[in-house]
């Protein structure tokens, strides 16, 4: 049989069985028990040009991290034209899917995506699939369902099914984002991150200044929409986003240096709740905590503490200075610690993160090769 035509009919039964079962079994791995968050891993990516990287550290009790290995991506990192922290000027480009033991991460220079198997601070290379497009930043998953976002050549988002491990790209879950392939600088006129919403529904992109704009996409059996529900921001840069414990879906704004919220109706629109000003300078990503949240403002060297509410209401709590070049952070599955890169040097910051939302800082460590670098998943 021609190996094109039995792939096609591998991809038809894969979707096929998506649709009927909704979520696949991942590949058997041990899932290791962290007591007191001692030994729990924290994955780094180095995004080197050379050849990528994801640094492997084991947290201390005290939220330490201590250098275990590197393992090698096999695809090249990249670096966006104007980009001078943040060499991918997204978020989510390492992403962890606990349920299936999974760590995806982006190859921007080699137009890839690595699936790592996770085994406590071990990783196994399993597959180094195409990214269906040029410059992938950011990878997002809800079930069986993957989604990788591309930033070059207008944006795009490409879509697969995760199979025991392993990811079957559907050529027909290709969506263009049909932003200006010339719009310059780079670094600030891509789009930022994809995600899905918590319940799986909807697929969400932001375009920074590239479109000034945030794109719902539905989700049905065969893949997102053929078309988004686009909500212009003028002026707001949209770049990272995660969602509160009500789900609506909370975006930084790099235009005005702020945080929104917005409640996402069942036909896609966005309507705006609430919007708060950091004070500070290139607030472009997020993480949760909680009822609590953390926005990184690269141009300042900062962290802002904000707090929310079931309204979608925000409450800024203060900053905390980091390392030059605040980028991309992840909390601990307890919620107790804070790590966050610091792309100028390459480093990584370590917070404990008290119940009032404030933190203390306990030390930092120096990625391998990673000045630039963006990706972070903490377990």
């Amino acid at each position: 049989m021609d190996k094109k035509l039995r792939a096609a009919q591998w991809a038809a039964a894969a979707v096929a069985a998506a649709a009927s079962l909704g979520v696949f079994a991942g590949p058997a791995s041990a899932r290791t028990a962290y007591a007191d968050g001692s030994g729990a891993p924290v994955f780094v990516q180095s995004d080197r040009a050379a050849g990528n990287t994801v640094v492997a550290y084991s947290r201390g009790a005290d939220g330490s991290l201590d250098q275990q290995d590197v393992y090698t991506n096999g695809g090249r990192g990249g670096k966006l034209d104007g980009a001078a922290v943040d060499n991918l000027a997204s978020q989510g480009s390492l992403t962890y899917d606990k349920a299936q033991n999974l760590l995806y991460a982006v190859n921007a220079g080699s137009d890839t995506v690595t699936v790592f198997s996770v085994r406590g601070n071990q990783l196994t290379k399993r597959q180094v699939v195409s990214s269906g497009g040029s410059f992938p930043v950011s990878v997002a998953f809800h079930g069986n369902l993957v989604y990788v976002l591309n930033a070059l050549d207008g944006g795009s988002v490409q879509g697969y099914v995760s199979f025991g491990g392993r990811l079957l790209k559907v050529p027909s879950w290709h969506r263009g984002l049909g932003l200006d392939p010339q719009a310059a600088p780079q670094f600030t006129h891509t789009p930022g991150q994809v995600g899905f919403t918590p319940d799986g529904s909807k697929l969400v992109v932001t375009t920074k200044a590239g479109g000034n704009s945030l794109e719902v996409f539905p989700v049905g059996p065969h893949g997102i929409a053929a078309g988004a529900t686009v909500t212009a921001a003028p002026g707001a840069v949209p770049f990272g986003f995660t969602f509160d414990t009500s789900g609506h879906l909370v975006v930084t704004e790099a235009g005005p240096n702020a945080v929104a919220t917005y409640r996402i109706g069942r036909d896609s629109t966005l309507t705006k709740l609430s919007e708060v000003a950091t004070g500070q300078a290139a607030t472009c990503w997020i993480v949760r905590d909680g009822a609590g949240f953390f926005a990184s403002n690269a141009g300042s060297g900062s962290l802002t503490g904000l707090r929310g509410a079931a309204d979608g209401s925000l409450q800024v709590l203060g900053a905390a200075p980091t390392g030059p070049g605040t980028v991309d952070a992840a909390v601990s599955s307890d919620g107790t610690f804070l790590y966050v890169q610091t792309g100028l040097t390459g480093g990584v910051d370590e917070f404990r993160v008290s119940a009032d939302g404030s933190l203390t800082r306990i030390g930092s460590v120096t990625v391998p090769d990673a000045v630039g670098g963006e990706g972070i998943v903490a377990l």
